[in-house]
């Protein structure tokens, strides 16, 4: 099952859960219930935004984007985690006004009810676990994840108030749990995106390692303005300036260079690499760049997709 499909089953799920659930969270006086009613319809939103992104970024890549729309993905996620805070916001408000003014809760529906809420986002996890790094995709998984233990707080508040009919505080701080939930999902993805939007390198490239990867190819002296940044989780971009030794031919220059980016890229996931290939150091404010034989240029760009 592709992505679309996925996003697109998941979303049906959490769309009629949220129906359900806003109904009987009234008629069960039960805030907790609402919370994740609430949960679950930031939800609807999210894997709208990600069913979008998933279609954008399949797009080809045109003049105006040359690129693609591979960022699409990291800006439904953070649209997404933003999505998070502002529900969270309202649950945490009128869950504290519920503490300071209980209500009775039917403890009855609610168990009922929550116990769909969390087969059905059982589901939808499972649905949405593809294997992927893509962040649009996790953040979408996680979103799942959080509303099926959410909803399993739920359950525990209200089987305890079966019990207890008394603790009627027990629906409004379960709503609470729910938000701390949230709040962790949001935080942990918001971040994960501004790190790609900053261009900042992944977190699992060392470049003092890609560095010496890069140097071990025969034919490479020096690498130098070396740049790991990523378009989405999945296409990460490098650029370097690699310095060749005994003076090739253009010809032979751009076999070592083929030799380099063959070197790094299943290793790292460099998906698309431009590669600055020079007899000699260039150094900032060179006018006259140095010739290699055969009077073809030092510095010869090189790129893969």
């Amino acid at each position: 099952m592709d992505r679309t499909r996925r996003l697109t089953l998941s979303l049906i799920l959490n769309t009629g859960l949220v129906v359900v659930q806003v109904g009987f969270g009234l008629v069960a006086h039960s805030t907790g219930l609402l919370a994740d009613a609430g949960h679950n319809l930031a939800d609807v939103g999210a894997l709208v935004l990600s069913l979008v992104a998933v279609r954008l970024a399949l797009r080809p890549p045109s003049a105006e984007r040359s690129f693609g729309n591979h960022r699409a993905t990291i800006l439904a996620a953070l649209g997404n985690a933003l999505l998070i805070a502002a529900v969270t916001v309202l649950i945490v408000v009128d869950s504290v006004h519920r503490l300071a003014n209980p209500q009775p809760v039917r403890a009855g529906i609610v168990v009922v009810v929550a116990s769909v809420a969390l087969l059905v986002n059982g589901v939808s996890a499972l649905v949405l676990r593809d294997r992927s790094n893509d962040l649009n995709m996790r953040g979408a998984l996680l979103h799942m994840v959080g509303d099926a233990l959410a909803s399993l707080a739920v359950v525990s508040a209200a089987a305890v108030m079966l019990a207890v009919p008394s603790a009627t505080w027990l629906d409004p701080v379960s709503a609470l749990v729910v938000s701390a939930i949230i709040a962790y999902q949001a935080v942990g993805v918001l971040r994960s995106s501004v790190v790609v939007l900053l261009e900042s390198t992944p977190s699992d490239v060392d470049l003092e390692q890609l560095t010496a990867t890069m140097g071990m190819v025969e034919g490479v002296g020096e690498v130098h303005d070396l740049h790991v940044w990523s378009l989405s989780s999945e296409m990460r971009v490098l650029s370097a300036h690699v310095v060749l030794t005994g003076h090739p031919t253009l010809e032979q220059a751009q076999v070592v260079g083929e030799h380099v980016k063959g070197a790094i890229t299943g290793p790292y996931g460099i998906a698309h690499s431009t590669l600055e290939l020079e007899c000699e150091r260039c150094l900032d404010g060179d006018d006259d760049p140095c010739r290699m034989e055969s009077a073809t240029p030092a510095v010869v760009s090189l790129h893969r997709h």
